[in-house]
């Protein structure tokens, strides 16, 4: 599997499927979003052609993301692709959870096996604000559906100060008291055009795990503290699933960083608040073989930076978090 300049091995693709959205988060893009045209995003034969490129590479891992993926035609084939390759031993899905009512079992049958479901509030007037257009029962309806077909079920929510970071919080834990759920409470990440209200409305990880124990109690720290993915989990007393806490800005995990994405619009992003990148869809077009593809892709691994420089005030602003897929 390739390796970057740090010796970090690089294994897990997050692969955006369109930056289109049928929400308009507050603390993630403008209501009146302009996205890009069709024709700038990969094709799905030129997405057919890169999966299992990737995974002769070594990569082991697959998360499709967006904006919103399941608005994305095609995605059950590209589920289904992606779990025919003998190489990928996870399949993933990041969604809003609208229409997974719809799509959790053929999904599942075509060999997804875990859904983070993005939700970060529990009280239907106050999810209808963060999202501008959502409707609560539409995401709870997915999640039902979600467990039903076999899925491993993880929630992200991103507390937003002054918005959903006191009772939302405390309500969200609670699934996972009586539900084998992972919630996830993910630090907002200042980013593009919206990093000014991001960085203002940051809330910390030891703000989060103070009000938890404060109504649930001492929380019990799982896995001796490593990572699950980007996130360090805890259990509430006496629950069933677990608490995350995934805090880029509060607490970095770079130096375990294991992940590349690929942009609906086919460049290869080497860390998610930096702005390098390497554009793997002028290489598709202009007719290169799959050697002249991978010798590229393993370049630019090797490029892969340490990490963030939010310590450094450098924000990433060249695209919106929606363009990138989380």
């Amino acid at each position: 599997m390739p390796l970057d300049n740090f010796q970090r091995q690089i294994d897990y693709l997050r692969i955006s499927l369109t930056d289109v959205c049928n929400l308009r988060c507050v603390y993630c893009m403008p209501e009146k979003m302009a996205f890009r045209r069709p024709a700038e995003l990969l094709s799905d034969a030129e997405l057919f052609r890169l999966i299992p490129l990737f995974a002769r590479l070594g990569f082991r891992k697959i998360r499709f993301t967006g904006g919103e993926p399941t608005l994305r035609d095609g995605l059950v084939d590209m589920v289904r692709l992606a779990a025919g390759l003998p190489e990928i031993g996870q399949i993933g899905l990041t969604t809003n959870g609208l229409l997974l009512d719809q799509l959790a079992r053929p999904l599942a049958e075509a060999g997804l096996t875990t859904v983070n479901v993005s939700i970060d509030s529990l009280d239907p007037k106050r999810f209808r604000e963060i999202t501008r257009w959502g409707n609560l029962r539409d995401v709870l309806a997915g999640l039902e559906a979600a467990e039903a077909a076999g899925l491993r079920v993880k929630l992200n929510a991103v507390p937003t100060r002054g918005i959903n970071d006191s009772e939302d919080v405390i309500e969200l834990a609670r699934f996972t008291l009586t539900r084998d759920w992972q919630v996830r409470f993910i630090e907002l990440m200042p980013f593009g055009n919206n990093a000014g209200f991001q960085t203002g409305h940051i809330v910390r990880e030891s703000e989060l795990r103070a009000r938890l124990e404060a109504e649930y109690g001492k929380l019990e720290l799982l896995h001796g503290g490593r990572l699950d993915g980007e996130a360090r989990l805890y259990r509430l007393p006496g629950g069933r699933g677990s608490v995350g806490f995934i805090s880029p800005v509060s607490s970095p995990f770079c130096a375990g960083c294991n992940r590349v994405r690929l942009t609906a619009d086919g460049r290869l992003r080497l860390c998610l608040l930096r702005d390098d990148e390497c554009d793997l869809r002028e290489l598709l077009r202009g007719g290169a073989d799959d050697d002249r593809l991978e010798a590229r892709i393993r370049a630019a691994i090797r490029g892969k930076p340490w990490g963030h420089e939010l310590d450094k005030a450098r924000i990433p602003v060249s695209r919106e978090m929606s363009e990138i897929g989380g």
